[in-house]
């Protein structure tokens, strides 16, 4: 399938209820937030993780759709094919036949991109068409800390320091409700080097919309995308500035939406016109 002619951008909402969508582990694992202004925070390499872990299991066995950096991967085996495939075929320019061979195997390389200039197989860069930035709250975030007990204890040695009773306290971070934005970027010339294809697009856009539903744990609590707008330029370089196009997305409380929020339907959301040469795509 040939790669995208066009450039995108995304904007993806999606919400937390009682759970903690992204903890900070210098911060004893708390909601991640900006400290100036309260507003919680995601980050683009947790986002991108659900969207890796939606193709594993959406294109398990399937050719070309392997992911590079899953958990507990070692990397530079990951890679080790790539210079097998080089080799084989006698390759000029062995970095630069095991980099494409790497774009063309690995979703998540000619997506992302990664750096893959180690010592170890080299593979060299890619420059993934797709970014995406923090994702930010709507509103300030409370995190609340919540004392749990666990009824049983791993060993013998911690039931006799307990004299008999067996439970255990422990504490976790919540976020009661919170509405997050993730802004994204879609590059065609990038798209062009890497091989990012419209099929490649597509299974994003689908990423972007299933990945909590199988991403489930009693730490995340219930995380739900909600909506999906999608910014689709006519040519590949862009008719308009995408901070502009982000801005014609509105986000208020719905009147009569009073004290704190607690769920999307306090939210109403509208989008304003989009300037020509611009499509606006609702996938949510």
């Amino acid at each position: 399938m040939s790669t995208i002619a066009n450039r995108y951008e995304f904007a993806l909402l999606f919400d937390v209820q009682n759970g903690n969508p992204n903890g900070d582990p210098d911060a004893g694992n708390m909601p991640r937030f900006d400290p100036e202004t309260g507003h919680g925070l995601v980050t683009d390499v947790c986002l991108k993780r659900k969207i890796r872990n939606h193709v594993t299991l959406s294109k398990e066995g399937v050719k070309d759709f392997n992911i590079y950096v899953q958990e507990k991967a070692v990397l530079s085996a990951q890679r080790k094919p790539a210079y097998e495939a080089a080799e084989s075929a006698a390759a000029p320019n062995t970095v630069e036949y095991a980099r494409d061979w790497m774009c063309k195997n690995f979703y998540d390389v000619r997506t992302f991109g990664a750096v893959m200039s180690t010592k170890e197989n080299n593979c060299g860069q890619v420059r993934g068409p797709v970014q995406i930035a923090f994702a930010k709250s709507v509103e300030p975030i409370m995190s609340q800390e919540v004392s749990i007990t666990r009824m049983a204890v791993e060993t013998p040695a911690e039931a006799k320091k307990q004299d008999g009773d067996n439970r255990t306290m422990g504490r976790k971070h919540i976020v009661p409700y919170g509405l997050y934005v993730a802004q994204g970027f879609v590059s065609a010339p990038l798209a062009e080097k890497t091989g990012f294809s419209e099929e490649d697009l597509e299974l994003l856009w689908n990423a972007l919309a299933n990945m909590f539903e199988h991403d489930r744990s009693a730490a995340r609590g219930v995380m739900s995308s909600q909506r999906l707008f999608v910014f689709k330029h006519q040519d590949k370089l862009g008719n308009a500035p995408a901070h502009k196009l982000f801005d014609l997305i509105d986000i208020q409380r719905k009147d009569g939406a009073e004290g704190p929020a607690r769920s999307f339907k306090d939210y109403a959301v509208t989008v304003g016109k989009a300037p020509e040469g611009v499509e606006i795509i609702e996938k949510l």
